[in-house]
């Protein structure tokens, strides 16, 4: 036999079925690409200059407006357990365009399709967001508490009953890591910054406001930012008595709150698998 002819009788061995499996990632897979994006991503929203001047704004307009109120509002006695809190309306909008910052610079500066390409795997994308949403809302909400009692304190205000002080501070910061978070959802829905930003201003400013004159107090508290105010610890000169008596409950509130952010992250999430990167 020729060696032309044993070459054409030769055949390659062929592996076992066996020894194709396709490739999968394990847990442990998992976890690091969610450090790393969480890594990255707290490199991208500590370092944005937007996120530097919302903290700024949080801490300078909380000691000015407590201080303010301590000084002026002399009509009433007021104390820094309620006065602290004033501010955290105003905070918790900032926390949520902090959260509306995160995802929709990556859109805006075209940064998203080049994070995808890094870690294909979206999921892994939408929690480590999630994650980096929630700790800035705490950031800013502590920021923004901080200087609220300040303020008050530098008003001259006495301390008042402080009995459940540190739970109505635990209501307000799960109140501001629920606006980033609702933020978060709302820019990957909208995917537009300026158009995210301005629709939470006006719905949360104006539009809310608007629609509880004419929709009937059981359907009005569950807006999403009446529940969110009425996380914190005080209540408004503007609600009638009928509105107290039939007000949610705290954990309720937060419920109806984190419903709405819930809603707006799953949604987020499932446009972000089916849109284009770009």
């Amino acid at each position: 036999m020729t060696a032309t002819t044993a070459t054409a009788f030769h055949r390659p061995a062929t592996a076992s079925p066996s020894e194709h499996r396709p490739e999968t990632r394990s847990t442990g897979d998992g976890a690091r690409a969610v450090g790393a994006a969480l890594k990255s991503d707290w490199i991208k929203a500590s370092t944005v200059r937007a996120n530097k001047a919302i903290l700024l704004l949080t801490i300078s307009g909380g000691l000015l407006v407590s201080w303010a109120v301590a000084v002026l509002v002399t009509d009433q006695v007021q104390y820094v357990a309620q006065v602290g809190f004033f501010w955290t309306s105003v905070t918790s909008m900032l926390a949520a365009i902090s959260g509306v910052l995160l995802f929709g610079s990556e859109v805006q500066h075209g940064t998203l399709a080049g994070a995808l390409a890094a870690q294909p795997a979206r999921w892994v994308l939408a929690l480590s967001k999630t994650l980096t949403a929630a700790v800035l809302g705490l950031v800013i909400g502590a920021a923004g508490l901080a200087a609220g009692f300040g303020g008050a304190v530098l008003g001259g205000l006495g301390a008042g009953d402080t009995s459940s002080l540190a739970g109505s501070v635990g209501w307000a910061l799960l109140f501001t890591m629920l606006s980033a978070v609702l933020g978060l959802g709302t820019a990957m829905v909208v995917r537009n910054t300026t158009a995210a930003v301005a629709g939470l201003l006006v719905w949360g400013f104006v539009v809310e406001n608007l629609l509880k004159l004419f929709l009937a107090e059981e359907v009005a508290r569950v807006l999403p930012f009446t529940a969110g105010n009425h996380l914190l610890a005080y209540s408004s000169d503007f609600e009638t008595p009928r509105t107290l008596a039939i007000a949610l409950t705290q954990p309720e509130n937060a419920l109806v709150f984190g419903g709405y952010a819930a809603v707006a992250l799953v949604v987020g999430t499932v446009l972000l698998y089916r849109r284009d990167t770009n």
